[in-house]
Formats: structure tokens, sequence, C-alpha cells
């Protein structure tokens, strides 16, 4: 009889105090989980934005190269050290 009563109090206290006690650690690993992946998500969007500054950058200097390539007649070493301060700016 004494093995039945604590059969019982297992089953109604000790599953339920268990299954709260997991739970509760399930629900701080996704939390964790959650804040892990927002984290990544804004390094990823800032290091995309800064790709997209750099490519901004280079299709700019392209252009500049592209026009100083195709205009004949215009000082083309006045251009080029124009291009280069622009760079060092």
């Amino acid at each position: 009889m004494p093995s039945f009563v604590l059969w019982i109090l297992v089953i109604v206290i000790g599953i339920p105090v268990f299954a709260g006690v997991l739970g509760g650690v399930a629900k701080r690993w996704i939390e964790v989980k959650e804040k892990q992946l927002d984290q990544a998500a804004m390094l990823a969007a800032d290091k995309a934005a800064g790709q997209a500054s750099q490519i901004e950058r280079l299709e700019s200097r392209v252009r500049v190269l592209e026009r100083i390539a195709t205009d004949r007649g215009v000082d083309l070493a006045a251009q080029i050290d124009a291009l280069a301060d622009d760079r060092l700016n």
C-alpha cells in the first residue's frame, strides 16, 4: 500500500514539477537562441551595408575610368590626378 501512495505522489506531484522545470529550461534556451539569431542578423546587415557602400564607391570609380577612356581630347593626366585625389578623400 505505501508503494501505491508513493507512485501516486510521483505521478501527481513529481511529473508536473519535472515538466514545469524542463519547460522553463527550454524556454530560456529558446530565448538565448533567439537573441543569438538577432545578433547574427544585425551583424549580417551591418556587413551588407558596408559592402553596398564599397560597391557604390567602386562603381563610381569605374564610371570615371570609363569616361576617361572614352573621352578623347581631354587632358588625361589631369583626370587621372583628380581621380587619385578623390580616392585619397
